[in-house]
């Protein structure tokens, strides 16, 4: 007969594993019992509000932690609820029994769950990850109740008696371990309390036992109940002399004499209790904004504007995201999204949370709402966390349109900054797609910003669905000239992300072709040309082919003769769409050994049939310097569309000098 049953957890097994793999960052400890505090002390606040509780007129709720070095310690101390000896059996000594969750169901239909933290019952035990030994000493708001004193060595064993404490809230002490004394570093204690708990809803204080007593001077205005007076210092009144309206000198008092107040260090907290996100967007300066990324991003460029998410229904959500001014040269593309839970740091850049496309920017976003794991430290996946992920999308993309809109000219001066943000989530998101799609801007060579529909129109008597670009001012710059000499447009895409986006583009607008500014010549550079003369061109391309290929030592060198308008220009190179699209894809994957040329024509090199250089060439094929002209005029139209080797710029140059001594000694 088969044996039934239920499964059994020996916590002796189970206990070191929460100890070691709970948590993959240990410094989490600090978030943890720092997150208890809040939750003891949000408990007392809504235990206020309902009457079950009075208030003392001087307490000040906060949650101190104090590191000691020499004793190797740190504590944590809060003046919340408190426990009584029953709840430390219930709540400490069985693990992952949550004291939230069993607040919350006992006020269930008075309590605003939002504010409290705690879900899981296992954050305390952190302190084991770094502590050989942990004390607890704690005593509950409820009258007539009895401190109690809890302390464990690390393993399952505990003991636990009546206490000592006569002030209610929890003292929860970490005697730690040798490989965790990093933790009582007063510079170390306050980066990770910086990085996990600098917005957290109640004021947090850290001190150091083992440093020296820091002290300030105060006047009487500035002196308050709270003040221990150090030592009083009698300040003489100050005096100057000065000449009066009669041009005599006298004594004149500046400032009078006063008393001052050498006092203790008035603490500062470390956090800010009521972040700028909590606050609704029409409360908010944009000083404040400002003042905030630069704290919280250490980011001194201004952001270029920002997005402020406030959302109650159906998911809390709240935050606010930066655009930041991008440096595309040296900056990493990458930004940074802080994900908090109830103003707790969970992590940088979560993607189930943060679309793909969004992690250029920078922000915080704040979800009580959020599906955590066990350890707070990542998300289950399910469909809510796809529904943040949609809002979040919709409102970036409601922000960017609606500034379109309405402020089409700050709008145009951001372009540069936010493009590639835009591009990068159109070829990322096809919801975010639809909404931006005709907010995507082209800068034109008259410095015009148009959308793709403008192009279009502007161009379409000239190149009917067809728009050039350039992607390199400098490298391009002859073919620019070309272009504004003969009034054609082109618009400029020169960033790393233009060319998937000009694919993208091609794919949703079905008969619109985009062509780089050098992928070839148009019919509006070029002279009309009789029947009678392209057959004499055909014969003169087919020799000049051949002794170009021949000077140049490229068998396959593809060779066009045309006869253009600007007879100055003797020669350039072009490169056709698909071989450039080929080489970029390549470069992008970075493809080693292959060459783009294996895929088809790669260059061709244009000689302009009207240029005087070209017709030399012709009227001297076996002449002596013609091998070295056919190479110079290779090497012009080279530079024309790029950059030359070391090893060609330096036979260009000794060619140049060469050809310059010829004329000086012709002339």
């Amino acid at each position: 007969m088969a044996k039934k049953g239920s499964l059994t957890i020996n916590s002796e097994n189970i206990f070191p594993i929460i100890k070691k793999w709970l948590y993959s960052d240990h410094d989490i400890f600090y978030r943890e019992l720092v997150s208890n505090g809040c939750d003891a002390i949000t408990k007392l606040k809504k235990l206020e509000i309902m009457g079950e509780w009075e208030k003392p007129e001087d307490l000040e709720f906060k949650i101190q932690v104090t590191i000691d070095p020499n004793e190797k310690t740190i504590t944590f101390q809060d003046n919340g609820i408190g426990l009584t000896m029953e709840e430390v059996e219930e709540y400490i000594n069985q693990i992952a029994f949550s004291g939230a969750q069993d607040f919350l169901e006992q006020y269930k239909d008075k309590a605003n769950e939002d504010q409290i933290i705690g879900h899981f019952g296992l954050g305390f035990y952190s302190a084991f990850m770094v502590a050989d030994r942990v004390t607890i000493d704690s005593l509950s708001y409820k009258p007539g109740a009895k401190p109690v004193h809890w302390e464990s060595d690390g393993g399952t064993e505990f003991e636990m008696e009546e206490g000592q404490k006569d002030v209610q809230g929890t003292i929860i002490k970490l005697y730690l371990n040798e490989e965790s004394l990093e933790f009582c570093n007063e510079y170390r204690a306050k980066e990770v309390l910086e990085k996990y708990c600098s917005f957290m809803p109640v004021k947090i204080y850290l001190s150091n036992a083992a440093a020296e007593p820091e002290f300030e001077t105060v006047t009487k205005e500035e002196l308050t109940d709270k003040d221990t007076i150090i030592e009083t210092i009698v300040e003489e009144a100050k005096t100057e002399e000065k000449e009066n309206e009669n041009g005599e000198k006298e004594v004149v008092e500046v400032s009078p004499a006063q008393e001052k107040y050498k006092i203790a260090k008035r603490p500062v907290p470390i956090n800010e209790t009521n972040p700028l996100w909590n606050k609704h967007p029409n409360e908010c300066k944009e000083e404040e904004y400002k003042e905030f990324y630069r704290k919280v991003f250490q980011d001194y460029k201004e952001p270029l504007f920002w997005i402020h998410l406030n959302m109650d229904y159906p998911f809390n959500l709240k935050g606010i995201l930066y655009f930041p001014k991008l440096n595309l040269n040296y900056d990493t593309l990458e930004g940074t999204i802080k994900l908090y839970n109830s103003q707790v740091f969970i992590a940088d850049n979560i993607k189930e949370v943060i679309p793909e496309f969004l992690m250029l920017l920078k922000g915080v976003i704040d979800c009580p709402d959020l599906p955590l794991n066990v350890s707070r430290s990542a998300l289950q996946n399910d469909g809510f966390v796809k529904k943040i992920s949609d809002y979040i999308t919709k409102k970036v993309a409601d922000k960017l349109t609606g500034m379109f809109k309405t402020d089409r000219e700050n709008y145009e001066k951001y372009w540069d900054d936010i493009n590639p943000f835009i591009k990068f989530g159109c070829l990322k998101d096809e919801k975010f797609a639809e909404k931006i799609n005709d907010t995507i801007l082209f800068k034109n060579l008259e410095g015009k910003y148009l959308t793709l529909s403008d192009c279009l129109e502007e161009n379409k008597e000239k190149h009917e669905n067809r728009v050039f670009y350039i992607t390199d001012e400098k490298e391009q710059s002859q073919y620019i000239n070309m272009f504004k000499e003969a009034g054609i447009d082109a618009v400029y895409l020169n960033q790393n992300i233009d060319s998937a986006f000009v694919g993208y583009l091609e794919q949703k607008n079905e008969n619109v072709k985009f062509l780089c500014i050098n992928s070839d010549l148009s019919d509006i550079f070029k002279e009309e040309i009789s029947e009678e003369d392209k057959e004499a061109m055909k014969a003169d391309a087919d020799a000049l082919t051949e002794l170009f290929r021949k000077a140049l030592g490229k068998e396959n060198l593809e060779v066009k003769v045309e006869k253009l308008k600007n007879e100055n220009l003797s020669s350039m190179i072009t490169i056709s769409e698909e071989s450039r699209r080929m080489q970029e894809m390549m470069r992008m994957y970075t493809m080693p050994g292959m060459d783009a040329s294996m895929f088809g024509g790669s260059e061709t090199l244009v000689l302009n049939y009207k240029n005087k250089l070209v017709q030399y060439v012709l009227g001297h094929k076996d002449g002596t310097h013609t091998n070295t002209i056919c190479e110079q005029l290779y090497d012009l139209a080279a530079l024309s569309n790029g950059s030359l080797t070391p090893e060609r710029m330096t036979k260009f140059i000794a060619r140049s000098n060469e050809l310059m001594i010829l004329m000086a000694d012709a002339s």
